[in-house]
């Protein structure tokens, strides 16, 4: 079993919380375009208070532990551990509720080439525990406007987590996805979830606008969120997210296996 005190010296040696790669500039530029209600940031929430950037680095500072001082503009930004593990255990115990009753969930991720093996674990404790782990609309097209310009791309499932690929690459059972902030993949998932009656999810797992298009439906959603992601925390603040987990979700993908553990230790799920 991983200790709190363990993990917590994880997170800092692998820089998951402590001083993040995020920098400063980039959070506050999240800020400001959030605070203009620029899609690209807002990713599928549609907020229901206004939120100046003042209120976004307050509200930052007391989800995250990043400085309150808006004149403070450059540097790393830093994320407080203990914050970080009071959420993972929030995090563990909304997945624990819903393998408790084997209920239906869906995972997806914005971030494949980081993060799917952490999801990945999730969804193999969860479907030992009996409950459904959700895959509809796989191989459908999706339609995301990028800095490039509109592209296509194809929504796959690596070990029941959701995420998009590149059109023309193969699905090899690999996380050779696309990066993508877009609340659209899910919206997609869950129209091909009611056409096919194959069930809607009690509980929605994940990050970027897998979190943030799912709560603003009114679907049950948890994630992990970086410090230039101020959405998925505008929406826990607003209560249309259930649990935002503060880290660095752009680290190498090995450095969240000591997270899973503990997540599923503290879930119970623990194989």
């Amino acid at each position: 079993m991983l200790s709190t005190g363990a993990l917590r010296a994880h997170l800092l040696a692998a820089r998951l919380a402590g001083p993040v790669a995020t920098s400063r500039e980039e959070s506050l530029r999240s800020y400001r375009l959030f605070a203009a209600r620029d899609p690209r940031v807002l990713i599928g929430i549609d907020p229901e208070w206004t939120w100046g950037q003042r209120d976004l680095i307050g509200l930052m500072a007391d989800k995250c532990g990043v400085s309150g001082d808006p004149r403070q503009t450059q540097g790393h930004d830093v994320i407080d551990p203990e914050r970080t593990l009071v959420a993972l255990d929030a995090f563990a115990e909304r997945i624990g509720a819903v393998a408790q009753r084997g209920g239906t969930v869906l995972l997806g991720t914005g971030h494949p080439h980081r993060l799917l093996e952490f999801y990945a674990a999730l969804a193999d404790a969860l479907s030992a525990a009996g409950c459904t782990v959700l895959t509809p609309a796989h191989g459908r097209c999706v339609d995301i406007t990028t800095r490039f310009g509109l592209r296509t791309y194809n929504l796959d499932y690596v070990r029941g987590v959701a995420f998009v690929r590149e059109p023309g690459v193969p699905s090899s059972g690999r996380a050779t996805g696309a990066h993508t902030h877009s609340p659209l993949p899910v919206r997609t998932v869950l129209a091909a979830a009611v056409d096919e009656g194959g069930g809607l999810p009690e509980l929605v797992i994940g990050d970027h606008g897998w979190v943030c298009g799912a709560g603003q439906l009114g679907f049950e959603a948890i994630g992990l969120a970086d410090t230039d992601d101020p959405a998925l925390f505008v929406g826990e603040a607003e209560g249309v997210v259930s649990v935002v987990v503060p880290l660095d979700d752009a680290v190498r993908s090995d450095y969240y296996r000591p997270l899973t553990r503990y997540v599923l230790n503290r879930a119970c799920l623990s194989q």
